[in-house]
């Protein structure tokens, strides 16, 4: 289904959600709604500059960003203002939730991320994830996670994320 009308794109707002809390919430551009994967655009909604030492997130940049109701991950494609792609971050996050213009996520920790030429390939905040008790409090959730960061690890080792985003 495409997300464009006579009177310009759809609008959708993005809300993550960490241990209970929102973290962030932010306006996007529906680009497409299949019934499984959601996809929106939208410039970095962070405050200033975000350097993590192997990328930075800066005012200008673009994230489109793919969530899916039935997996256990999102994918955000980066670019530069210029359209020049720094890579991909994954976030591991429960599956979507899309109602009333709201496309709602909640953040489980895990993240990955893939450079562009998909030669640098990170495991980020197992520590938070260790920290977070969810290994206590929801094992099943937990486990969903674990699997979900080691499927998006292999993807991006044994060919990129190319095939997810198609």
């Amino acid at each position: 289904m495409s997300a464009n009308s006579a009177d310009g794109p759809a609008r959708v707002e993005v809300v993550l959600v960490k241990a209970g809390r929102m973290k962030i919430r932010y306006p996007a551009e529906l680009l497409a709604d299949d019934g499984t994967r959601v996809s929106v655009r939208a410039p970095w909604a962070g405050d200033g500059v975000r350097d993590f030492g192997f990328v930075r997130f800066e005012p200008g940049d673009v994230f489109t960003e793919h969530y899916w109701r039935d997996r256990w991950y999102s994918v955000k494609e980066v670019r530069t203002s210029e359209g020049t792609l720094k890579g991909h971050y994954c976030d591991i996050t429960r599956p979507a939730e899309l109602s009333a213009g709201r496309l709602v996520v909640e953040d489980l920790d895990l993240d990955l991320w893939v450079s562009a030429d998909g030669t640098d390939v990170r495991r980020l905040d197992e520590d938070e994830f260790a920290a977070s008790g969810l290994l206590t409090t929801d094992p099943e959730a937990a486990a969903a996670a674990v699997a979900a960061l080691d499927e998006l690890d292999a993807r991006a080792r044994g060919g990129g994320l190319g095939t997810l985003l198609a």
